[in-house]
């Protein structure tokens, strides 16, 4: 096995897991990239603007539609070999405020991998500053495989996709339950194999940045200007790093690890678990500081938190809505809500009701502070939920989030290695370790190689990068900010005491020096600290 296969097994003392994963090795190696390469011949030709779709501002209908303008542009499935097809980019665009003073385009990235880029100009001002908005036109893409970008699909209808999805909780608990996940995990894999086509095996972040290559020249920039959120951070670094002498300004906020995560799949996935935990720690204890703001402060708060998710272990709880909350929906809930601190007042309702329904003898009374009526914040989007799919019904979706994961990130290629990788990681993270290590499943037995850019890290560019970390990022741990900005080559470290995933539009702090930087390239000095807007419970 590859030095770093054993990593996790070091770190975790799993000695005896040793006999289950000794005869796998990691998935792939990744070749580093020396020089620049050279892509000029894929953007010759100048992005071709036109008025875009009305559905385009279906949820945003006072925007002025003249400020905005739609466009797809080809680029190679494979660039080594340009010749075997091409895959359609979808762009937006919105226009900079002050054409007269305009830099440039502004490239950026909500994250994912998966996560659709297009619209991100139309909201554009709910994030960055009037300076920004004046001075570049903010362009915003659906990257291969994603969405609109001739997404990436396993599968041909809804009712084929239930099949295998029906069978993947977010936390396998039971023997059955654990049993199907790893062999939904494997039918996954095979649908992919049999239905995605060439693309499955050029989706990594690698062909991204090419592609981000491409369209800077086709919209006449010189050098790319980029800012990048959780997975589009490791876009904006590999770019940075394939790219330095085409790279003008870049921020990435919430950052991965770039090195541990193309150098080891399954260590960066144990990490995220560690995040998670601390982020949920420190929700637990701002609650209890809170009192009567925070709606589960009554008692012992991670005592009661413990016992809610002991209990749905065992079995559902019947909340007051009438709904069953199972294991998977509290878990995938409850992270989703660590995602931003506005969620947290009513995260804390629903594991008040949660709890009282658990034990309506000795819970006591729900706190006067707290909002009347039952929450179903805990079940919503239930991934065990019933969702029957009707025969033939076309499948809408993509499944670019492993396309890109299981080339990007190296993983163990034995699927049985992963419920004795959950049962260890559960150990040390009670409530996010199985969570996280099941969600890596598919990858055992994914099809699509490997082509990940996998360093060096370390190249000099001509203005330092911005890298933004929250103190209580669940997704992206705060260490992984201060890892990235020590692996690049000329990077500036701005922290945030926050709680929540990335945030720029919800600090004014960070929120001007990125301003600063963008339209100015004043890069601030190394080691702020920023607070946030608002506070948890405030």
């Amino acid at each position: 096995m590859a030095r770093q296969g054993f990593r996790w097994l070091r770190r975790t003392g799993a000695v005896t897991a040793v006999a289950v994963v000794a005869a796998t090795a990691l998935a792939g190696t990744g070749a580093a990239a020396s020089d620049e390469e050279n892509l000029q011949q894929f953007g010759l030709e100048s992005v071709q603007w036109a008025p875009c779709p009305d559905a385009v501002f279906v949820n945003d209908p006072q925007a002025d539609r003249t400020r905005f303008g739609c466009a797809t542009y080809k680029v190679p499935i494979d660039y080594r070999k340009p010749g075997t097809g091409s895959v359609e980019i979808a762009l937006l665009r919105r226009l900079a405020d002050d054409p007269a003073r305009r830099i440039g385009s502004m490239f950026i990235n909500p994250g994912g991998p998966g996560g659709s880029g297009y619209l991100g100009p139309i909201r554009a001002d709910r994030r960055y500053g009037a300076e920004v908005l004046k001075r570049f036109d903010i362009v915003g893409f659906d990257p291969r495989g994603v969405a609109r970008s001739s997404p990436l699909r396993c599968f041909s209808t809804a009712e084929d996709a239930e099949k295998v999805f029906s069978r993947q909780p977010s936390v396998p608990f039971t023997t059955q339950e654990v049993r199907d996940a790893v062999q939904a995990g494997k039918d996954y894999s095979a649908a992919c194999a049999k239905n995605a086509g060439p693309l499955l095996r050029h989706m990594s972040t690698k062909d991204v940045v090419r592609d981000l290559d491409v369209l800077r020249q086709a919209v006449g920039d010189e050098k790319l200007t980029f800012v990048g959120f959780s997975y589009g951070t490791l876009i904006g670094s590999t770019y940075a790093n394939m790219f330095p002498k085409r790279t003008r300004a870049i921020v990435i906020d919430g950052n991965v690890d770039p090195e541990l995560r193309t150098g080891d799949g399954l260590e960066s996935d144990r990490q995220r678990a560690e995040g998670f935990e601390l982020a949920l720690d420190g929700f637990l204890k701002r609650c209890t500081a809170a009192g009567p703001k925070c709606a589960f402060s009554e008692g012992d708060t991670r005592k009661k938190f413990d016992a809610l998710r002991t209990r749905l272990q065992r079995e559902p709880i019947t909340l007051p809505t009438g709904a069953k909350l199972t294991l998977s929906a509290f878990t995938s809930n409850v992270s989703s809500a660590m995602y931003g601190a506005a969620n947290f007042a009513p995260l804390a309702v629903a594991l008040q009701q949660a709890y009282t329904a658990m034990t309506p003898a000795d819970a006591g009374i729900m706190i006067e502070s707290a909002p009347a009526g039952p929450s179903d914040f805990l079940t919503r989007n239930n991934p065990q939920g019933k969702r029957d799919a009707l025969a033939d019904t076309p499948y809408t979706a993509d499944d670019s989030f492993y396309g890109v994961n299981c080339i990007d990130k190296p993983y163990l290629r034995l699927s049985a290695a992963y419920p004795v990788i959950a049962k260890i990681w559960e150990k040390q993270f009670p409530t996010f370790g199985r969570f996280q290590a099941f969600d890596a499943v598919p990858c055992a037995s994914w099809p699509g190689g490997s082509d990940r850019y996998a360093g060096p890290w370390h190249k000099k560019t001509a203005n330092p990068i911005v890298v933004i970390g929250n103190y209580y990022d669940p997704a992206t741990p705060y260490a992984f900010s201060q890892r990235m900005a020590k692996q690049l080559g000329s990077a500036r470290l701005v922290s945030v005491d926050s709680f929540g995933h990335a945030i720029l539009g919800r600090s004014k702090c960070a929120d001007d020096i990125t301003t600063a930087y963008l339209s100015e390239l004043k890069a601030p000095a190394d080691g702020i600290i920023c607070q946030p807007n608002a506070q948890p419970f405030a």
